[in-house]
């Protein structure tokens, strides 16, 4: 049988490897890397990914030293000792039949510690400590120190590094006169910023030999003022070649930018022609990276000449089998990354383990596991949104009898009001998954059936309450007014806005709601670029352009009652809720805080900010004041009954939250 992805899937050289496929599993930081009791975990993060089909998997970053490290107990590789502990993640990846490189991450000024060291003594907009001006002799040691990590990386039974000099780290530091004053012999212009650069190449390269792969991960968008232009980065990736890297890995955008790069918001391979830009000009192999979570896009992007290699790092979050899949032609069953950033990124900037949404497994792979029963047991799911099908397919996974029952004509619940919001599209995929799972697993699903108490007591082993939220309707004079419109009315499309609009709650719903009003659709990577002003061929420094957003077709105003603008929109995380406020500001939304909801009617939204007395004169009032729990009327006190997700805790729709719950139960029923 033909491949399916005849391209992704065909074996490529990298020096002493023949890789199986052209995905790379790309690097991300767990928070199971800064200690070396997590290994452990590590070990089995990556060995099922490494048997899932991944080619070649790049750990999250490991300091070369001390002054390097990214928080102060962030993971080192800097002594035989330390090696030695690395040694059972090379293990488990060998076993399982794949590659590994380990990932040199000098933080620079973005280090979270006194200590801190850069090019120049420039704080960073993202961190509390202004960094040292490294001397001569520091910038000597520090290339030593890159050289000394390779080595030991070899000796732990790596097949390579990459050399971390994008995102805005040290490299990129030096590499870019935004951070890079210096007047001397590392610093002036391009050919003086990339010295740093070369110098680690060629020292890393001296130590390890031909024999080791060595991966550097460059910047070929900044997205900062002060960021390269095309033709610089172009002159830094021809040099590195020449110094002697194996392959280029694209990396964009800083940490400090003002455009998101790898949240929902940003169109799927948005910047693939900056790759393909890059690859026209080297000999050695390139890697396409951002924004990729499909085996259709991947392949389209290798049989296109765009990029030699993928890499996917977030999507092996979400499924560790994605490759296996894909060659197997049973792309529906993979479980896509959606790029909401929840359970991953959100959780490394708080110092938290990684996970994933929608694989609540990601990470714990130790900790929690679905075994096949053996006793199975008749298992009744009310509710078939995100949280009643994750417990639905599991338990059926295990081998039990499910049967899951759905009050409306769809699965999905939120989910499919969520899909609907441009931006979100790949929320869908969630559900196709499902769709995919149910058929696979054996679930009866029973759609257009609504529960009573009582009803399944005598059919049914367990019973898993599921059945999700409903809109809050606040204590506003004038609430059934025919202006007001609930935010799932709304998105359902069962009612129309007008065009002059208030939202009243500034949560993530709220956030969402006033994106579905004034963006017409989902954005192709051109217009995204266009809105947010990107140039993909990094015509002037940064790769920055004047922005050029679509006039937008209403006047929404998003009012909150709590006190204090900051807090506006912090439903959306931690990582991706800027971008979506940043949005909503450019186009156009007024946004009020500490507001008191006097009245709701023919002139329109009646308010207090401040002590003063206001009338919103909009046609439409849309209600996103919160959620709650749809369960009282089948709920008993019945020990077979499991309770999960929104009917459970409606305080703040979390997907996240829900999943891991259903799956946890699941588990262990």
């Amino acid at each position: 049988m033909a491949s399916p992805f005849p391209h992704l899937l065909a074996p490529i050289a990298l020096a002493h490897l023949t890789l199986p496929n052209r995905v790379i599993m790309g690097s991300m930081h767990t928070g199971l890397e800064d200690h070396c009791w997590h290994f452990g975990r590590l070990a089995a993060f990556y060995r099922e990914r490494a048997a899932g089909g991944a080619a070649l998997i790049v750990t999250g970053g490991f300091a070369p030293d001390w002054r390097g490290r990214l928080s102060p107990f962030a993971g080192t590789m800097t002594n035989r000792a330390a090696a030695l502990w690395h040694r059972r993640l090379t293990r488990a990846v060998h076993d399982a039949g794949s590659r590994i490189v380990m990932q040199i991450l000098h933080a620079g000024r973005y280090g979270y510690h006194p200590l801190v060291e850069s090019a120049t003594a420039l704080r960073s907009p993202i961190s509390p400590f202004t960094p040292r001006a490294m001397s001569d002799a520091r910038i000597r040691r520090v290339i030593g120190h890159f050289a000394r990590a390779a080595a030991l990386a070899q000796a732990a039974g790596y097949d390579g590094v990459e050399i971390m000099g994008s995102e805005g780290y040290l490299i990129n530091q030096f590499l870019s006169s935004r951070v890079n004053h210096r007047t001397d012999r590392w610093g002036g212009g391009i050919d003086a910023r990339m010295r740093v650069a070369i110098e680690i190449v060629r020292a890393v390269r001296e130590r390890v030999g031909d024999a080791f792969v060595v991966m550097f991960r460059l910047s070929l968008l900044d997205l900062v003022e002060g960021g390269n232009t095309m033709a610089e980065t172009i002159a830094v990736a021809q040099a590195l070649e020449h110094a002697g890297i194996t392959l280029l890995n694209s990396g964009i955008g800083w940490h400090e930018a003002r455009i998101p790069t790898i949240g929902t918001i940003v169109p799927r391979a948005a910047f693939r022609e900056a790759t393909a830009t890059v690859k026209r000009a080297l000999r050695v192999p390139v890697v396409a990276s951002n924004r990729i979570n499909t085996p259709e896009i991947a392949e389209d992007i290798v049989a296109s000449g765009d990029a030699d290699l993928v890499s996917m790092a977030r999507p092996f979050l979400a499924d560790p089998q994605f490759v296996a899949k894909a060659a197997a032609g049973r792309s529906a069953d993979i479980n896509t990354c959606i790029a909401c950033n929840q359970a991953c990124l959100d959780r490394t900037f708080r110092n938290q383990r990684a996970s994933c949404l929608v694989n609540p497994r990601a990470c714990r792979e130790t900790e929690l596991g679905y075994a096949m029963t053996g006793t199975p047991r008749r298992i009744a799911v009310v509710g078939a949104g995100v949280a009643g099908l994750a417990a639905a397919t599991i338990a059926a996974g295990r081998g039990h009898r499910v049967t899951l029952f759905e009050a409306s004509d769809a699965i999905g619940g939120q989910f499919r009001l969520a899909m609907e919001v441009p931006g979100k599209e790949d929320f869908r995929d969630t559900l196709r998954y499902f769709d995919s799972r149910i058929a696979t697993t054996g679930v009866d699903l029973r759609l257009n059936r609504r529960i009573a108490q009582g009803e399944l007591a005598d059919a049914f082993d367990a019973v898993v309450i599921a059945t999700g939220v409903t809109p809050r309707i606040p204590e506003i004079d004038g609430i059934d007014h025919r202006k007001v419109i609930s935010y799932a009315d709304l998105i359902a499309r069962r009612r129309i806005a007008g065009s002059t609009v208030a939202v009243i709650g500034a949560g993530g719903i709220g956030v969402d709601v006033c994106t579905f009003l004034l963006a017409r659709y989902a954005l192709s990577p051109q217009a995204w670029c266009d809105e947010w002003g990107v140039d993909v061929h990094a015509r002037e420094a940064g790769g920055l352009t004047p922005a050029t957003p679509m006039p937008p077709p209403r006047k929404v105003w998003l009012l909150q009652r709590r006190p204090g603008s900051k807090r506006m929109g912090s439903g959306p995380g931690k990582t991706t809720g800027w971008a979506h406020r940043l949005a909503l500001k450019r186009m156009g939304v007024t946004m009020l805080a500490g507001v008191e909801y006097r009245a709701i009617d023919d002139h329109g939204l009646r308010i207090r900010v401040d002590g003063t007395e206001r009338c919103l004169a909009v046609d439409s009032v849309i209600i996103c004041a919160g959620q709650e729990s749809v369960r009282d009327a089948i709920v008993t006190g019945d020990p077979r009954m499991h309770v999960i997700g929104g009917a459970y805790r409606a305080s703040e729709l979390d997907a996240e939250a829900a999943i891991r719950q259903a799956a946890e139960l699941a588990a262990r029923l």
